[in-house]
């Protein structure tokens, strides 16, 4: 039994030998120059059809076209620049999904078609990862996750292979980032006070972070115009990115919605910012009034303020696994463990969602819970809800009553 539509767009049988259907349809063999017969065997005619209509329904797309399919990261690369054109994500989230794009890319997955791609194929691929980060392998599996939902959604394939594909665990110990104890912070601190910005030109930028919580691409991308000497504030609303090329440039919002924040400047960094201020005023070629621009280029990129500052560390202080990024987790602890609030670190770190702060300074909330029980057990005492010499009275009478029972029963 077969179907062959008029149209050519391919056609059905039913083979008796092996009791199944076969879809069958033509391609163009970019590189024979001719056309080529596939075909793909199914257990019923109605999921033969159903391959069918989406193969033909691929031939519409460009990707289809211009690749002969749809290989899994061309549609990758085409939802993330979607998701950029629509403000889904920003410029640096772009960045590092094409990095990842690209590291998929020299994997013979990489550029097959999407619905040739089996569960086999993916599970085999996210286990050959095991050796890198979680954050990495949960990054790998979104982006394959959110890839096939998209080329179900499209039409370009019946089943998603990803439903029966596990999240391999690495095998690396997460390594929490480290903050400054209260001690190497005021070391550091009086060090940096004690340095002019001439033989320490990113002093000021560590101060920010370490005093204000501003990720390393917000500070330097901080200009005049966002800081309120009057109200004694710092707007953050941009920071900077790479562009495809790994060019840093100045993305348009800061890194997530929340990030978009204004941030209170403490009264002992004032003569620091407008020491900036003024240098930046001053500035030839900065048009932009950028706080932090360097003489020979646009923009300070970030990989050189973070091999300036563990210089300084390791030299000076013999500390080797603090980066920028600590700076901004110092902030965040300290403010734990002054006694604020999570939502108002939440609002101040320009997190999304409080569950991001809780998850970030889980230790620091442990190391100081019982300080907090301790506080509210005197405020019992104080209440009198724990009267000591009530308690003892009871106790006794606790006792009285036992003893009386025993007595009975013996």
């Amino acid at each position: 039994m077969s179907q062959k539509p008029s149209n050519s767009q391919g056609y059905i049988t039913f083979r008796k030998d092996r009791k199944n259907w076969v879809a069958r349809y033509q391609i163009y063999d970019v590189e024979s120059g001719k056309n080529i017969t596939k075909s793909k065997n199914f257990q019923t005619r109605e999921e033969a059809e159903k391959y069918l209509a989406t193969i033909n329904y691929q031939r519409e797309n460009p990707l289809y076209i211009k690749h002969n399919g749809i290989p899994l990261c061309e549609i990758m690369k085409s939802n993330v620049r979607l998701k950029l054109e629509t403000n889904q994500i920003t410029e640096v989230t772009y960045h590092r999904t094409m990095q990842t794009i690209e590291q998929i890319e020299k994997f013979p997955m990489g550029k097959r078609n999407i619905d040739e791609i089996t569960s086999d194929e993916l599970q085999e691929f996210m286990n050959y990862h095991k050796h890198l980060s979680n954050s990495t392998i949960n990054k790998l599996y979104h982006l394959l996750g959110s890839t096939f939902k998209v080329a179900i959604n499209k039409g370009y394939m019946l089943r998603n292979p990803m439903i029966n594909v596990l999240k391999p665990k690495s095998d690396k110990m997460n390594r929490p980032v480290r903050a400054l104890t209260f001690e190497e912070q005021q070391l550091f601190t009086e060090y940096l006070m004690n340095r002019d910005v001439s033989n320490c030109k990113y002093k000021n930028v560590y101060l920010i972070q370490m005093f204000m919580g501003l990720r390393v691409s917000e500070v330097l991308a901080l200009t005049m115009h966002d800081v309120d000497l009057k109200d004694k504030k710092i707007r953050v609303k941009r920071t900077l990115s790479k562009d495809e090329l790994g060019h840093t440039i100045m993305g348009r919002t800061t890194k997530t919605y929340a990030g978009n924040r204004q941030v209170p400047i403490p009264e002992f960094l004032m003569d620091s910012i407008m020491e900036q201020m003024e240098i930046a005023d001053n500035q030839l070629n900065n048009e932009d009034k950028l706080l932090f621009k360097p003489d020979n280029r646009k923009y300070t990129e970030r990989e050189n303020v973070n091999t300036e500052l563990k210089r300084i560390l390791k030299r000076h202080f013999g500390i080797e696994d603090i980066t920028t990024h600590s700076l901004r987790h110092t902030f965040g602890t300290r403010c734990i463990e002054s006694g604020m609030a999570p939502v108002v670190v939440q609002k101040l770190m320009g997190h999304t969602d409080i569950q991001v702060t809780l998850n970030t300074y889980t230790s620091v909330f442990d190391e100081f819970k019982q300080q907090e029980i301790d506080k509210v057990n005197q405020y019992f005492l104080k209440g009198r809800m724990l009267d000591k010499e009530l308690l003892a009275e009871r106790v006794d009478e606790d006792d009285e009553v036992e003893k009386d029972t025993e007595d009975r029963e013996i």
